[in-house]
């Protein structure tokens, strides 16, 4: 039976519940545990889906198909376990459950509350996998105190009260803000967001405190005092210069300790943190420095992009660089020279994404790329773009688009070299779809497998030819553009098993020139970097001493 750490959040959002409870997986795992993190988080949407990057950042999608919050990209790049669709529900997912019992009839006639229909629906969620782990640890998105998470919250206290004693603990994250006109880091928020959630029937057992300077000892004993902890339970939270150093910082601080003196854990196995001692070195001590540049349409909200951000950092971590990322709008060249925004780079990513908005401006960066021997990788609507462009500019079709803008724009516009994927196999079964069918969880979703063409470059940075990769798309490349394409140095240097969908093209008389139909980023790790981001910014440190 597992033992749970619930962490919740107070005073504002955004202040690192996931990273801390990623963080501590680590340390767990460290200390020769076994973990599992799991998000709940109160939105009424189904699944963040079909939420725009700029409401929510990225979808992050799981090897069994779910679209799922970030946070989980940050639970497997710190501890490697894969998440899977029950380690992610929304108060959408978890209403439609219980719509859809209440309409079979389930209840037997009962009227639906809350309490116990509502809570006791979290509370199963919860326990899924429980004998499976040593801990399993649970982050409750959004802020104590928020209307929309009050039953969540409701049903991790009833959760405790039904476990042995001692099997369930609470970490509480807040913040201390520091007042520069009289040099005080304020503790009252923090109390009163503990004493909220005191009213609820929650007392935490681990107080983790962000602030921007150290906490002094008397604040520290302040807060112990206000908030019934203990005071060696009050971990300092400081801001870091890299997330990658939040295991060692917390550990420093007594977060893992703490959390095992809560469970009564004595002795505790001493902690091997070898692994993150490497990664703090490889991020700290780089021995050079490459830029690339992003071209996408969401660049105002760099989380819409988080686990490509982390996956180029994790490949300049395997070649001892460090990455220097720029943001580049995609719609401000797209009636004008891309040169002026991209020269000076040592490579170009060109990401995924949705509807026409901004796409002439990626096929540009696809051509700039291509036609300067920069090192291009194309991911997922980045691939289909880098196939636009060569079959406008080297296989001769003017009119090569997608048919994803012509269903958006309600009139036929270009020749649809990307087309609507209407069928696939999925296991041992054809999944098939309309295009106007619902948006959310229709997409080809979930991890597939890829057969590569030996002695292609993309063979060569993974090291075989069958791989599995994650995807989230639901327009593909026409295969039958594809003999026009490889005439004119464009090849299909990956396709589905069964040799009908592409997967990966890349071009021939060129450094590096890769596209992606998948999410390679989705898999990548600090201390196991994606093989294309290894070899991209492989090429990337090349080029960058050849510029």
């Amino acid at each position: 039976m597992a033992r749970y750490v619930f962490i919740t959040g107070g005073v504002v959002s955004s202040l690192g519940k996931g990273l801390a409870s990623a963080a501590l997986g680590a340390l767990l795992q460290a200390r020769g545990y076994t973990v599992r993190l799991r998000k709940l988080d109160p939105y009424l949407n189904v699944d963040p889906g079909t939420m725009s990057p700029f409401e929510h950042g990225e979808v992050f999608v799981t090897d069994d198909g779910a679209e799922t919050d970030l946070d989980l990209g940050h639970y497997e790049r710190f501890t490697g376990v894969a998440a899977r669709n029950t380690d992610s529900i929304s108060s959408g997912r978890v209403y439609t459950n219980v719509l859809e019992k209440e309409r079979r009839g389930d209840y037997l006639g009962k009227t639906i509350q809350v309490i116990p229909h509502v809570t006791n629906e979290i509370k199963d969620f919860i326990e899924i996998g429980d004998d499976e782990v040593d801990f399993m640890l649970c982050e409750i998105g959004g802020t104590v105190g928020d209307i929309e998470g009050l039953p969540f919250f409701e049903a991790i206290r009833q959760f405790a009260q039904d476990r042995p004693r001692g099997q369930c603990i609470f970490m509480h994250l807040t913040l201390l803000p520091y007042i520069a006109a009289s040099g005080e880091l304020k503790t009252k928020p923090t109390q009163h967001s503990v004493k909220e959630l005191r009213t609820i029937g929650l007392q935490p057992n681990v107080l983790v405190c962000r602030s921007e300077h150290p906490i002094p000892e008397k604040e520290r004993e302040k807060i112990a005092l206000f908030c019934n902890v203990r005071k060696e339970d009050v971990i300092a939270a400081p801001d870091l210069k890299s997330i990658y150093e939040a295991p060692l910082a917390y550990h420093r601080e007594g977060l893992d300790q703490a959390v095992l003196d809560a469970f009564g854990i004595a002795p505790a196995p001493k902690p091997d943190l070898t692994v993150w001692h490497d990664v703090a070195d490889r991020v700290f001590n780089p021995e050079g420095e490459v830029k690339v540049a992003i071209v996408g349409k969401y660049v105002q909200l760099e989380d819409a992009y988080k686990s490509i951000a982390e996956a180029l950092t994790h490949g300049g971590m395997a070649n001892r660089v460090k990455v220097k990322v720029e943001w580049v709008d995609a719609e401000l060249f797209e009636s004008e020279d891309a040169a002026p925004y991209l020269e000076g780079f040592h490579a170009i990513l060109v990401p995924g994404g949705f509807g026409e908005r901004g796409t002439e401006g990626k096929i540009k960066a696809a051509q700039f790329a291509r036609e300067r021997k920069i090192p291009y990788l194309g991911i997922c609507l980045g691939m289909q773009m880098a196939v636009i462009e060569a079959a406008r500019n080297l296989a001769g079709i003017e009119a090569a688009g997608s048919e994803e803008f012509d269903h958006e724009a309600g009139k036929k516009r270009f020749e649809p070299v990307v087309y609507h994927l209407k069928e696939w196999v999925q296991g041992n079964h054809k999944v098939r779809r309309k295009s106007t069918d619902d948006k959310g969880g229709t997409m080809r979703l979930g991890a597939y497998s890829a057969t590569l063409t030996a002695g292609s470059r993309v063979a060569e940075a993974y090291g075989t030819t069958q791989i599995e990769e994650r995807h989230r798309h639901r327009y593909e490349v026409d295969t039958k553009y594809r003999e026009q394409l490889e005439k004119h140095g464009m090849v299909f240097s990956g396709m589905s098993p069964d040799g009908r969908l592409p997967e990966i093209v890349e071009i021939k008389d060129h450094p590096w020139y890769i596209g992606v139909q998948f999410h390679p980023e989705l898999k990548s790790k600090p201390f196991a970097p994606a093989p294309l981001f290894k070899d991209f910014i492989r090429a990337a440190k090349e080029n960058s001493r050849l510029v």
